[in-house]
């Protein structure tokens, strides 16, 4: 057996500091990734010898069988096996290496229809099968989801959904078949079958859509009814004054404080995460929200409570970019056309995030291993793990913070249409939904029990 020399000891080591990374990036919590790594380098030695590009849905399959069959092994160990194959070539593989995408199959191949087994999801993704089969047009669907400046979060859902929907036809070349008969069958499978939300079915449709009218350039126009998911009409979860204070005796460093600012500026989770230091005004006590939900800027309040331990924390967040930057490393992300326009904007103090991460990772679109912004399952941990130990009895997130932020300040009589401002509500229809859970609502009516 070669031993391997000290380059390819160091390339390996790369190769899987990287790999381990991207597992993080796609919410993995980090004291499970080392076990995602583990699998990935099992997966490897299984068939020494043989490219991890060469290799087929048959070799996959193979060795998650071979797996199940040894002694000591659970179902779940199973089920993360295959995630980190997932990962591995369907997130990894296609941006980590110089070739660029997995090489797609020869054209004289024959594709048959592959029939699931028994007892499976119908829509269940071999892990790199569809890469395998068809790379060229899962990158035409990323360039045509790039192009229009769409979310990292967007980009992989859309390839996400398609991946099931080819699956779901038994990996047939999605540009020979009938595809508003072939949509709807799927939809109606989501809906009866799986009996997904109606989100969830909206999401669907929204990334078949997409890939139907731009990466294949064949719209498949009117379609006939499907089965419509349920959508449910709920009301939002909204804590008391007392369980919030009571939620934030119970939180402590960065996690209270994102929690401090999502509640006393009604962010959202990601908008309160993505933060840079430009978007933070001390002298207005304002917060600038860029690119908020539906690309829309707005300006909220920067709670004064805050202020003293943001600016603490930003201090902290100023020797760990001066270190990143003696170390030579990468900026932040930034816009591709702004980079390009301000070539060192990235490594300027004012881009960087209010709530970097503890470590780097590997940029999903472009490889580059710079410093991201903070995990968001972290905070939203932090905060479920709050609310239990503070005994609060509601299902509370990271979100509840916001319809709380909302509630309490048309209890304090402030006008709608400024709570809706602070929002970035487009109609003040959906601001509404919050006089619905006030302590006193419509014409302030008594319960008979009370009279």
């Amino acid at each position: 057996m070669n031993k391997e020399s000290p380059k390819q000891s160091i390339a390996a080591q790369k190769f899987w500091d990287a790999f381990k990374a991207c597992v993080e990036e796609n919410r993995v919590r980090p004291d499970r990734s080392l076990f995602y790594v583990k699998w990935a380098k099992a997966y490897v030695t299984f068939l020494p010898g043989k490219r991890l590009r060469d290799r087929s849905r048959q070799d996959i399959e193979a060795f998650l069988a071979d797996l199940g069959k040894r002694p000591g092994f659970e179902d779940w160990q199973i089920r993360q096996a295959e995630h980190a194959l997932k990962i591995l070539y369907e997130v990894f593989l296609p941006s980590y290496a110089p070739e660029g995408t997995i090489k797609p199959a020869p054209e004289t191949e024959e594709k048959k229809r592959i029939t699931p087994k028994a007892g499976a999801f119908r829509d269940r993704v071999v892990p790199g099968e569809v890469e395998r089969l068809f790379s060229p047009l899962l990158s035409k669907l990323q360039t045509e989801i790039r192009s229009r400046h769409y979310s990292i979060r967007t980009e992989r859902s859309y390839l996400d959904w398609v991946r099931r929907f080819i699956a779901f036809q038994g990996y047939a070349d999605p540009r020979g078949i009938d595809a508003a008969s072939a949509v709807k069958e799927y939809l109606d499978y989501l809906a009866v079958e799986r009996q997904v939300a109606a989100s969830t079915q909206n999401q669907a449709l929204n990334g078949l859509v997409f890939f139907f009218n731009y990466a294949l350039r064949k719209p498949f126009g009117e379609m006939e009814t499907f089965v419509r998911a349920k959508r449910p009409q709920r009301l939002p979860e909204v804590m008391t004054r007392d369980e919030v204070n009571a939620l934030f005796d119970q939180m402590e460093g960065i996690s209270a404080l994102m929690a401090g600012l999502m509640y006393g500026g009604g962010l959202r989770l990601m908008e309160c995460v993505r933060l840079r230091i430009k978007d933070i005004d001390f002298g207005r006590h304002q917060i600038m929200v860029r690119d908020g939900k539906g690309q829309k800027d707005r300006v909220t309040m920067l709670p004064e409570r805050f202020t003293v331990p943001l600016k603490e924390h930003l201090a902290r967040v100023k020797g760990i970019y001066e270190k990143d930057q003696a170390k030579g490393v990468p900026g932040v992300y930034i816009w591709p056309a702004l980079a390009r326009k301000y070539p060192k904007a990235a490594s300027r103090w004012i881009w960087q995030y209010v709530f970097p991460a503890k470590s780097l990772s590997v940029d999903p679109r472009s490889g580059t291993v710079r410093r991201h912004h903070i995990n968001e399952n972290l905070v939203q941990k932090a905060v479920k793990e709050a609310a239990l130990r503070a005994g609060i009895s509601k299902k509370v997130s990271c979100h509840t913070l916001r319809h709380s932020f909302a509630t309490h300040l048309l209890e304090a009589n402030y006008d709608i249409r400024t709570v809706q401002e602070l929002l970035g509500h487009a109609d003040v229809s959906t601001t509404m939904i919050y006089t619905h859970v006030l302590n006193r609502p419509g014409l302030s009516v008594k319960s008979p029990a009370d009279i």
